[in-house]
């Protein structure tokens, strides 16, 4: 929501400097986000006369200008590219040191194809005053030269800019956010009563309304013989300075009344309007053209304001082409009403607009006020317009319900800790339109028209603490007892911290993807259930609730490799559906590797490139498990993965064939086809949730262990086994004769070929033994290696490889 100063002292006479009331404005629950002073942005920019302008000797497109800055200063040489720089001309000039807002720059005193150039005759663009940079500035003849540009030309407006919440509807209009700081005693709120125009003859256009549930009420009034061009120079800067586009008289009145009172309203072209008005629902193969230009297929869940011939406007969001008023309109229907918020939310979503007037109907606009804007808007047309007034149409409610509530004064003390005397919560809740009745301990508060998120005593209590000030709210401890403190973060999101964190660590970048894909691709990663499939999808390639983040991921690879990003490591730690149960909702970590970007290193490198493999992706889940505390001596690799992975080029990881922690490897080419992208690429995927805790018994306090005072003995083994057996296996084997003292067993050789028999291979593993009590014989080496031997043997049918 954005407003200038002078537009804010029409509705509140305060003298308050600019940075009190955006303090005081984000106090009371109205945060500004910014505010634009162009005053003081371009306080250095001056005024300036064009003595001279001579042809520049080495450049054809440049002049060389003697510049009077006024002043009683020397003139001033500036080289400048602007067709349309010239003698006599009076524009805006900026020195050396000057920072210029359009180029980010600051300027310099500078040499321009060998002429010294010492300031800058400025465009519009330059000052972003608007997006015209085709030349600089002209300004009248009389502009004053040497003045600040920024005074003469009015800019000292400063625009603020707030972020409301959704529940503040009633400050989505000037008029609101007065009444607020007047409550907070930063001026006088100047709310004159609306006085009703009497009209001159009865509507000729009826109104009939189907379905009352989505428009409660209507108010409608012909204006005839106004005369509609361009709006008042006041109305143009009103919303020129926000940011909106002025477009003729009648248009820019409705404008306004949407930001000033936060009451959309519509104006038809009644020459254009063929007989009465029906609001009702669209009817299926209904279209309209609406004022943006574009054609919207409409169906029965929209409601529309139709004519005895066509659909002319999307009721509460955006009027049609047909029947918009222009500079021919001589006889105009203005329309105030209320419609229903969730309707209007649903219909903006499925037709992807988004307007002024949506987005106030779908939070609420006050009720009471429908016919005194119509009237306010009526004034208005009449004063720039002209024309003769009809009497009024109003059809259904043009009034809220009356709400009354309870409040027993001390709810203040106990729900916010301060003590707010009787007679500030009066005035506070007066200033705020409420009206307080009673003098007990508890009293009645009647809730205004315009507050429709007030429903309850803590709801009152908010509106007197947020005025009085939340920096007025005791810090108060909470009792802590006797019972040890619990953990705040839970084992989930301590394993999704140290995964992201180990991740990263290891090159990849974090990517956040929707939690919702297309039906096929959750098809693809065994999902697709009817129960996981959204009631009311944003698109209908969101469709479904994601049984994996691989899709999300792989999208997001192909979106950066379109876009010259060839080489890629992605993961993302986030939640995944396998059905419509809370244990069914899991925490994945996932991660996918594309072009020469293994875990050595992204992108290619003169001293040697990789590109990434399925070992990449492994190393990426076993990191992953080891951050998180996985019990790596009893995980498995199983050959082979889901069915989205390639079959000879994959991995399952798993405790025992009933606990599968996750997969890695690569994409299966059926799956890179039906996704859309281009491979190879290389992807993993760990469940969080499926790895066992640690076992934690009650123990007493133990030493830190310290480092073996004795050296560390290694010895290499090389056994020849069958090709089906996995090195895994003869691993486990060699850690399990004695695992106090093998600190580590590790494969560094794999071999097939020439001396071995085809069905046979070589597997040479390396293990270390560390001692802790004393240095180990000759003979105890032996008898270790011996046994490391035979049970390699009797578990494999392995032999030593001599």
């Amino acid at each position: 929501m954005k407003f200038t100063l002078s537009w804010l002292k029409e509705h509140l006479d305060t003298d308050e400097p600019v940075e009190k009331l955006a303090d005081k404005l984000t106090m009371i629950g109205l945060e500004v986000e910014s505010i634009d002073d162009k005053a003081r942005a371009l306080a250095p920019f001056t005024i300036a006369r064009v003595i001279s302008a001579e042809q520049h000797p080495n450049a054809d497109r440049l002049r060389v200008c003697m510049v009077d800055p006024g002043n009683g200063s020397a003139p001033v040489q500036v080289v400048c590219g602007a067709p349309n720089a010239r003698a006599g001309l009076i524009s805006v000039f900026s020195a050396p040191g000057t920072f210029i807002p359009g180029k980010n720059i600051t300027l310099g005193v500078g040499t321009i194809r060998g002429v010294e150039s010492r300031g800058m005759l400025c465009s519009e663009a330059e000052l972003q005053l608007s997006e015209n940079h085709d030349g600089i500035m002209e300004l009248p003849a009389d502009a004053p030269v040497g003045a600040p540009y920024a005074q003469w030309a009015g800019l000292g407006d400063p625009v603020f800019e707030i972020n409301l919440t959704p529940n503040r509807q009633d400050c989505m209009g000037v008029h609101g956010i007065a009444r607020d700081l007047s409550a907070a005693d930063m001026g006088k709120f100047r709310d004159p009563g609306i006085k009703p125009v009497k009209g001159e003859f009865p509507c000729p256009v009826k109104v009939t309304v189907e379905d009352a549930s989505l428009c409660p009420g209507f108010a409608l009034r012909l204006v005839r013989g106004v005369k509609n061009g361009p709006s008042p120079k006041w109305l143009q800067q009103r919303l020129s300075s926000i940011g909106l586009r002025p477009i003729n008289a009648l248009v820019d009145i409705t404008n306004f009344m949407t930001y000033d009172r936060a009451r959309p309203l519509h104006v038809f072209d009644a020459g254009k309007v063929s007989g009465n008005l029906t609001v009702r629902r669209a009817r299926d193969g209904e279209t309209l053209l609406a004022l943006d230009g574009r054609t919207y297929a409409l169906d029965a869940g929209m409601c529309v304001i139709a004519d005895d011939h066509d659909v002319e406007s999307l009721a509460g969001i955006m009027g049609g082409e047909a029947s918009g008023c222009d500079a021919n309109t001589t006889d105009v229907l203005i329309e105030s009403a209320l419609w229903n918020e969730i309707n209007i939310a649903h219909t903006g979503r499925k037709l992807g607009i988004n307007s002024d007037a949506r987005y106030r109907f779908e939070r609420g606009v006050d009720p009471a006020f429908m016919v005194p804007g119509l009237e306010l808007a009526t004034r208005l047309v009449m004063e720039i317009c002209g024309g003769s007034p009809s009497e009024n149409v109003v059809v259904g409610k043009s009034f809220g319900d009356d709400r009354v509530i309870e409040f027993p004064l001390t709810e203040v003390k106990r729900l916010a800790g301060i003590d707010v005397p009787t007679v500030e919560m009066r005035r506070i809740l007066t200033h705020l339109g409420f009206m307080m009745a009673g003098s007990g301990p508890v009293v009645k508060v009647a809730i205004p028209s315009w507050r429709s998120d007030v429903h309850g005593k803590a709801d009152i209590v908010e509106e007197i603490v947020r005025i009085v000030g939340v920096d007025k709210v005791p810090m108060t401890p909470f009792g802590r007892g006797e019972e040890p403190r619990k953990p705040v973060l839970t084992q989930i999101q301590l394993r999704t911290r140290r995964a992201k964190r180990t991740l990263a660590a290891r090159g990849m970048v974090e990517a956040v993807t929707w939690s919702f894909i297309s039906r096929p691709a959750a098809e693809l990663f065994g999902g697709g259930a009817s129960e996981l499939a959204l009631a009311n999808p944003i698109a209908s390639d969101l469709s479904d609730m994601r049984p994996s983040l691989l899709p999300g991921l792989v999208a997001a690879v192909e979106a950066n490799g379109n876009r010259g990003f060839m080489d890629a490591a992605l993961f993302e730690v986030g939640q995944i559906f396998k059905g419509d149960r809370p244990e069914d909702q899991l925490t994945a970590a996932s991660g996918v590797r594309h072009g020469f970007a293994s875990s050595q290193g992204l992108g290619r490198h003169w001293s040697g490139s990789k590109s990434a493999d399925a070992l990449d992706a492994k190393a990426d889940a076993l990191a992953v498990l080891a951050a998180v505390g996985a019990p790596m001596q009893a995980l498995q690799i199983a050959p082979g993965g889901a069915s989205w992975l390639h079959p000879g080029r994959s991995g399952t990881i798993q405790i025992g064939p009933q606990n599968v922690l996750g997969y890695f490897g690569e994409l299966h080419p059926r799956t890179l086809e039906r996704l859309g992208a281009d491979g190879p690429l290389m992807a993993f995927e760990v469940i969080l949730e499926r790895i066992p805790a640690a076992k934690q018994k009650p123990t007493r306090a133990k030493p830190m262990l310290e480092l073996s005072a004795f050296q560390p003995v290694s010895r290499d083994f090389a056994f020849i086994v069958d090709r089906n057996v996995k090195a895994g296996d003869i691993v486990r084997a060699a850690q399990g004769i004695d695992k106090k003292l093998i600190a580590d067993v590790t494969v560094f050789d794999v071999y097939e070929g020439k001396g071995i028999d085809d069905n046979k291979k070589s597997i040479a593993i390396a293990v270390t033994m560390q001692p802790r009590e004393k240095t180990m014989t000759d003979q105890e080496i032996d008898a270790v290696a011996a046994r490391i031997v035979a049970e390699v043997t009797k578990r494999t049918g392995g032999m030593l490889r001599g």
